[in-house]
């Protein structure tokens, strides 16, 4: 190789390497030598595929295509193994070589280790993320902070908030937890069986306890023995069975159906509701005295709308995931779409906004989410609104918008406004001047008269 070209390959701080048409290394820089862990002496004269022990190698090789179609590959991401067996994370790009006739004579590929990138993103992600959730948000800070205190007693834990808010990840996270998690977790959606059904899945049922009983079944709390059962839905279950419900948690005693004895169980109970348990107390749909068992501690999950902070990291989580499923490769979401997404008030909290995304990763072509991929509902009037979503948008209109939304919502309160945006009162003063944001006129620490 050219001792120049050579100088030139070795100061570039990426992998950098070349190969014939018999797919044999030609060239082979410093940086590369680094993240394999190959000396270039070894590699050179070798196939890739021998060297590089990729996970695209076999069916998916980038290099290969580029050579078959001629036409490049930018940023691809892949997975390495070191000449230490240790998996490294690498993107890839790619292009074809040619000779001054016009001619391939082999290809060139760049690659970049991630490892440290990747390192910094789950340090980040760790300091908002509890288990399988994700917040930075104040509401979802303060949750954060007792989920390991409450994880850790053997109290009844009632879960409250509107549909699609997370309420079995936050039931999930408290038997991980806690000292039952390697016991069963088991999940029962109260609402999705008719009353009947619903008691025999609970206590079981003893064989000839009615006409389709052949076999004695377990029910879920003899199934959650030790563990967790989780009871979703808890406002939807009827008056009769709220009664044998609350035996359960007096007693710690089940009795199946068709049978003439009390079986005790060691089980903690989870409920969860998006029903305003309290006044179905008030009404008399729901008894007073259940009411008070299982809520012994009580979290209440807060909507979407009132965590807006936290949709860019939940945005970032949802892409991973159906990344995952999808074997997509799906980089992220314009300024312009996440703009949408940030003034979207979402009735359907979480759930609705992984729904939006996976939609939109469906009908995205390239690596970026844009404004027309997401659903129409979002973009009713796209034309009409070019000045509520200029195509500048830009992050810092973004972090203006939020915070005028915040010091709103707190009539102009600074301290209450920080602490709800997670931020120091002085950093809040700073990017007040430095955005031009628009305050109220009072300050909000005096109540109106």
């Amino acid at each position: 190789m050219n001792s120049e070209y050579e100088i030139i390959l070795d100061s570039v701080n990426e992998g950098v390497f070349t190969v014939d048409r018999d797919w044999k290394i030609r060239s082979f820089n410093r940086a590369a030598e680094k993240i394999t862990g190959v000396l270039r002496k070894d590699a050179i004269g070798k196939r890739c595929s021998d060297v590089f022990h990729a996970n695209i190698c076999e069916n998916e090789c980038t290099l290969r295509k580029t050579l078959d179609t001629g036409v490049p590959t930018v940023c691809k991401t892949a997975c390495i193994i070191s000449n230490k067996g240790m998996r490294i994370p690498i993107r890839i790009s790619t292009a074809v070589l040619r000779n001054d006739k016009g001619k391939i004579i082999g290809g060139v590929e760049t690659f970049q280790d991630l490892s440290q990138l990747n390192a910094l993103k789950r340090e980040l992600q760790n300091r908002h993320s509890f288990e399988d959730i994700v917040g930075r948000s104040t509401p979802m800070q303060k949750l954060f902070d007792i989920l390991p205190l409450i994880a850790e007693s053997r109290s009844t834990v009632l879960i409250e908030g509107a549909s699609g808010t997370g309420k079995e990840l936050f039931a999930k996270a408290i038997h991980n937890l806690s000292p039952r998690k390697k016991k069963p977790f088991i999940a029962v959606n109260c609402a999705a069986l008719p009353d009947a059904l619903l008691e025999s899945e609970l206590f079981g049922y003893k064989a000839g306890a009615f006409t389709d009983a052949k076999k004695d079944k377990a029910g879920r709390f003899l199934l959650a023995d030790g563990g967790s059962i989780f009871l979703d839905e808890i406002g939807d279950i009827s008056q009769a069975l709220q009664v044998r419900l609350l035996r359960v948690l007096q007693e710690r005693l089940i009795e199946p159906l068709g049978s003439t004895e009390a079986i005790p169980i060691n089980v903690r109970i989870i409920a969860a509701t998006n029903k305003k348990l309290k006044e179905m107390v008030k009404n008399g749909t729901f008894r007073e005295d259940l009411y008070y068992r299982i809520r012994v501690v009580h979290m209440e999950l807060p909507e979407l709308k009132y965590r807006k902070e936290d949709i860019p990291l939940l945005i970032e989580k949802i892409i991973d995931k159906f990344n995952r499923l999808q074997d997509r490769d799906i980089k992220g979401i314009s300024p312009e779409a996440m703009q949408i997404l940030m003034d979207y008030e979402y009735p359907g909290n979480i759930r609705e906004l992984e729904n939006i995304i996976e939609q939109s990763m469906v009908l995205c072509r390239t690596n970026i989410i844009e404004p027309h991929q997401l659903p129409l509902e979002l973009r009713p009037n796209t034309a009409c609104n070019h000045e509520n979503h200029p195509a500048n948008s830009t992050i810092q209109q973004m972090e203006k918008q939020m915070i005028e939304r915040i010091l709103w919502k707190f009539n102009g309160n600074r301290r209450k406004a920080a602490s709800e945006l997670g931020i120091n009162p002085s950093t809040l003063f700073r990017k007040i001047k430095a955005l031009s944001i628009n305050v109220p006129d009072q300050d909000g620490r005096y109540k109106q008269g």
